[in-house]
């Protein structure tokens, strides 16, 4: 199925459940990001430094509160869904961010939505075409609320992000439109 309103279709025709087709439609965007390496060959300089340094990332686990300037770190007690990162060393979705860009010299805040303040703001109704590559991407449980971001990526390019989604997950390559909230982006170089 090329188009993606059939393969909802036929997700839907199996369950009868719009939770259950964004669900599984979240884990094929999921896999087929990962299944592809980012094309940086156009990426250059300090956005080439900030992609980077996300990737090598990749596959360290998720720790709520986790992640600082230096690197990994031991999170805190407790996400909203009652997951503590004490005892694992990784990172959560700002504490990579705030990574990243710390090896460019750019010093985020902490938290996701203070970070959407930081920066040339892309707004939402933009959509993802208006992304370019080591832009951030938010996520909002009410999108046009900068105060309701709850996550941030980093925009590969291609419709890709680096991203360290959730407990449970590790830091990996997920397709931007995986995640529900799309609350725009924030360019910083």
């Amino acid at each position: 199925m090329t188009k993606r309103a059939q393969l909802k279709a036929a997700i839907f025709q199996y369950n009868h459940s719009n939770e259950y087709v964004s669900n599984v439609l979240g884990w094929i965007d999921q896999y087929t990001a990962a299944a592809k390496d980012p094309d940086l060959k156009n990426v250059s300089g300090k956005v080439r430094t900030v992609i980077e340094a996300a990737l090598s990332q990749r596959g360290v686990p998720y720790s709520w509160g986790g992640g600082n300037a230096k690197g990994t770190s031991y999170g805190s007690c407790c996400s909203p869904s009652g997951k503590s990162g004490a005892s694992i060393k990784g990172f959560d979705c700002s504490g990579l961010t705030v990574y990243a860009y710390a090896k460019v010299g750019i010093q985020l805040p902490r938290l996701a939505a203070a970070q959407a303040g930081v920066g040339l703001r892309i707004p939402a109704r933009l959509g993802t075409g208006a992304l370019k590559a080591g832009d951030l991407v938010f996520y909002a449980d009410a999108p046009g609320r900068d105060a309701t971001i709850y996550h941030v990526g980093i925009y590969l390019g291609g419709g890709q992000m680096v991203n360290a989604a959730r407990p449970g997950t590790v830091v990996r390559l997920d397709a931007v439109n995986s995640m529900s909230g799309y609350a725009g982006g924030a360019r910083l170089l």
